[in-house]
């Protein structure tokens, strides 16, 4: 039996390439994702604080974050002890993190899926 020859294409840099363009596109769509969650959760006296939330992903490092912008955020999302209109809360941001964990990762896997097709 005479073996056969063939050639192969080697394209796994591309691949890989292809996949981490498109982990960081659902890294930005989950965040989005949780911003537009916990913004329904914000405690609104005039909606400074809700307006000031964004997501963000940093490409090189692969990481997202989605973050609220005032002097007071951080003492809002902490301070279990105030009272808040019927449907917000404290750990506005926390909540919805959790809540939605599994949602945010099939929001990644999809994009990743997206891109290698």
């Amino acid at each position: 039996m005479t073996p056969r020859r063939g050639r192969i294409t080697w394209t796994g840099d591309a691949v890989l390439r292809a996949e981490r363009a498109g982990a960081a596109r659902g890294l930005l769509a989950a965040a989005e994702y949780v911003l537009q969650r916990s913004r329904e959760l914000v405690p609104i006296e005039e909606g400074t604080l809700e307006r000031s939330g964004v997501a963000s992903v940093d490409e090189e490092q692969l990481t997202a974050a989605v973050s609220y912008d005032t002097p007071y955020a951080a003492k809002v999302h902490e301070d279990m002890t105030a009272r808040h209109d019927a449907g917000r809360s404290a750990k506005y941001l926390e909540q919805p993190l959790v809540t939605e964990a599994g949602t945010v990762e099939q929001i990644i896997a999809a994009a990743v899926r997206r891109a290698l097709r």
